[in-house]
């Protein structure tokens, strides 16, 4: 697979680690990670300030194989979310978007992306407007709603969008399908339910496919988890597996991530 992962990047800033400590991720950059690391080629599309997190921003994702010539450096910040770890769990504070508050896609960069098997961007990626040009462009299109299908953005793509993504553990299951139904009737061609510990759940149409968690005895760290799952389904389901096969490389590649801390 040759995936194109575009918008969003965020810097998690960790106040009380080390005197203040780094990571870079975003769900569409993580998602690109995770593919490379998958054997699969990615690209990442999108925005960083010219910033020292901006720098450290490029240079993770250079040097974890993921095509950086589209990273476009902005004047200005980049995103950046504050965290604290207190009794080992984490507290999100600010989140400021930076250089991202106002990102186009390029026609190059539009070029660029149809040149890969498929794209995917988030909730945050301020880049869902592009998602009718691209559909219509023949690319296969991916959208991840967190846990918000129901926001202005997801609004926007999931209609041009092949593969929907979403985040929900609390629901029962009557109204989980119900809601899979109806994000199903605006326009994608399968909706997929992420319920964390209690596995996932593909609805296609017609049937409902569910599949556990692969086990791990030693959960170190559940950053990044989802978009592992992302990652390993589009990568399967792309190389033509079944629904259920892509599910289980989807678990099987969130279980790899949460061996360690942070998500890459």
């Amino acid at each position: 697979m040759k995936l194109a992962a575009i918008g969003s990047n965020c810097v998690d800033y960790y106040q009380n680690m080390n005197g203040g400590t780094a990571f870079p991720g975003g769900g569409p950059v993580n998602m690109a990670v995770y593919t490379v690391r998958l054997g699969g080629e990615s690209s990442y599309i999108g925005p960083v300030g010219n910033d020292e997190f901006g720098h450290i921003m490029y240079n993770a994702i250079q040097n974890k194989g993921v095509d950086v010539s589209h990273l476009q450096f902005k004047e200005g910040k980049t995103a950046v979310t504050q965290v604290e770890l207190l009794n080992g769990e984490r507290v999100f504070g600010d989140y400021d978007e930076g250089v991202l508050a106002d990102y186009k896609l390029s026609e190059d960069d539009i070029s660029f992306i149809c040149s890969h098997d498929i794209v995917i961007c988030d909730l945050w990626g301020k880049v869902e407007r592009y998602f009718e040009e691209l559909h219509g462009r023949g690319i296969k299109t991916a959208f991840d709603c967190a846990t918000r299908p129901d926001d202005e953005a997801c609004k926007v793509a999931i209609p041009y969008s092949d593969y929907v993504f979403f985040s929900n553990d609390e629901s029962s299951i009557e109204l989980l399908k119900e809601q899979m139904e109806e994000i199903y009737s605006r326009g994608p061609k399968l909706v997929v339910a992420m319920r964390g510990e209690k596995g996932s759940i593909c609805y296609d149409g017609t049937d409902y496919h569910e599949m556990g968690i692969v086990y791990c005895d030693s959960v170190v760290d559940t950053m990044g988890a989802g978009d592992s799952y992302i990652a390993g389904f589009l990568n399967a389901i792309i190389q033509g597996k079944s629904i259920i096969d892509s599910m289980h490389a989807g678990a099987m590649n969130a279980t790899e991530t949460i061996k360690y801390f942070g998500a890459w």
